[in-house]
């Protein structure tokens, strides 16, 4: 049997995707290749938006190419957002390439890669738009007991440092029966713990004319048994309505976790951005969720030296900052991107300033988020386990699994108690904190459940096939064609 290697970059969104190329090529008789081994097959699903993505994805390329020259039948392929910007530039840059396919078409990558094995030509397969939903295609999911499911794919806005509307195109809704019965099936399966994922997953339902549709996905998803934790990723400050905070409180199993990207405090640098809302509407809706819910634990995104930012730009950021004392927050040097607004605007920032200023904003979040981590000490939480050997130091070996707010936790476990498997849920208590992590000392129970059953099953089946613990078809509902549209990128 031939062999595959995805490689991914990017956001969720290409982890979703990437768990779908998986998916397609099991589903076409390939098999993963062990770790150390050159893969028949290597798959580079790419990002982008990051600085440089182009020079990494060729310079990995260029490293494949003598490999590929000494094992006749490999084959590469290039998917994602990079391939939907320079489609046939790939292989004219790295013409070792077999097959390219886009964003709107990754169902397409085992027809690809068995024609271009039959012609011995490359095969350049680019859509502009998308025809049927990513979701329904076979998954192999990383984990039996957490899954992405996607409500939308696209986005409707248009700011000005990124590139992702072009590459994803509008944003188009899943039906909501559909994302349900998703979620249903995965339960079934065993899964624990859904994230809902979209480019901005709370404008769901600006397709088909709801502007509660989401609130309302959230309170359904409260009523299917057996589904412990739902998370959603990325939501944009503008379309957070009230509706949303209030399903969130009042649904058990939505968490009060909230990633809400900011992007700048300052409000010139908000509309030189694009983004529609100011720095106090953005503080309200902070007020707002912890209002609701005061245990909340809420992260950001936020770029540092946009264009034309100033110090009295970067110290609002900083301000703002320091109001809404965030859990944790992925901090990011502006950095031109190909093909978008502000690649060619008037006063980009130097980078000896940019990194000046990254400093000075990392050094607070550290200290704010260590401030809210010491909180938690003495406290009882309940974790679910991660797979992997967690944290070792001298004297204690650790697990590592997640709180309800979405808090990395390193947890000892006695020697007299079994230890959980990844997918049960561990109740411990937290006796250190760190800005990035917290440690519990202090064990209590453990609840053994159906997702860490279904973990132990992927353990002794590994090779399992479609349907058996972490593949999921959804043979129910079938490839629907989208409707036509009736009406954040990932960093939100």
């Amino acid at each position: 049997m031939r062999t595959y290697e995805v490689r991914t970059y990017g956001c969720q969104m290409n982890v979703h995707d990437s768990e779908r190329l998986r998916g397609l090529l099991e589903d076409a008789g390939y098999v993963r290749a062990p770790e150390g081994d050159d893969a028949d097959v290597v798959v580079f699903n790419t990002c982008a938006v990051r600085e440089n993505a182009d020079n990494k994805l060729y310079g990995n390329l260029g490293h494949l190419a003598p490999v590929k020259a000494k094992k006749p039948g490999m084959q590469i392929a290039v998917g994602g957002c990079l391939a939907q910007k320079d489609k046939a530039s790939i292989v004219r840059k790295a013409p070792w390439v077999d097959v390219v396919f886009g964003t709107h078409n990754i169902g397409s990558l085992p027809a690809l890669l068995e024609r271009s094995r039959v012609e011995q030509e490359s095969q350049v397969e680019i859509l502009e738009a998308l025809e049927v939903f990513p979701s329904m295609l076979p998954t192999r999911r990383e984990s039996p007991y957490s899954a992405w499911v996607s409500v939308s794919v696209g986005c409707n806005n248009t700011c000005t440092f990124c590139i992702v509307p072009s590459l994803r195109g509008r944003e188009k809704d899943r039906r909501p029966g559909e994302i349900l019965a998703e979620v249903e099936a995965l339960v079934a399966e065993g899964v624990l713990e859904v994230t809902l994922l979209g480019q901005n997953v709370n404008s769901y339902g600006v397709e088909f004319g709801d502007r509660y549709a989401f609130s309302k996905l959230l309170r359904a998803c409260g009523s299917i048994d057996g589904l412990e934790r739902v998370r959603f990723t990325s939501p944009h400050p503008r379309d957070f309505t009230a509706d949303v905070i209030e399903a969130m409180a009042e649904t058990p199993n939505v968490m009060h976790s909230l990633h809400m990207p900011l992007q700048s405090g300052s409000d010139q640098i908000l509309k030189a951005m694009r983004r529609s809302y100011r720095r106090d509407r953005y503080l309200k809706i902070i007020e707002d969720v912890r209002a609701a819910m005061p245990d909340a634990a809420i992260t950001t995104d936020i770029i540092v030296g946009f264009p034309g930012e100033t110090e009295e730009d970067f110290q609002g950021t900083l301000d703002v900052v320091r109001q809404a004392r965030f859990a944790g927050a992925f901090t990011f040097q502006y950095s031109k991107r190909p093909g978008t607004p502000a690649e060619s605007m008037e006063n980009q920032v130097p980078r000896d300033v940019v990194q000046e200023r990254y400093e000075r904003l990392v050094a607070l979040q550290d200290d704010l988020a260590w401030d809210e981590n010491k909180s938690l000490v003495g406290r009882s939480v309940e974790v679910l386990v991660a797979e992997g050997e967690g944290r070792k130091d001298a004297s204690t070996h650790r697990l590592s699994g997640r709180g309800a707010d979405n808090r990395l936790v390193h947890f000892a476990v006695p020697d007299d108690v079994e230890a959980p498997r990844p997918g049960d849920m561990a109740t411990v208590e937290i006796t250190y904190a760190a800005p990035h992590h917290l440690v519990a000392d202090v064990f209590g129970t453990v609840r053994r459940t159906r997702a860490g059953d279904a973990w132990q099953r992927a353990q002794e089946t590994p090779d399992a096939p479609a349907g058996s613990g972490v593949m999921l078809g959804m043979p129910t509902i079938g490839p629907t064609p989208l409707e036509p549209a009736a009406g954040g990128c990932q960093a939100g």
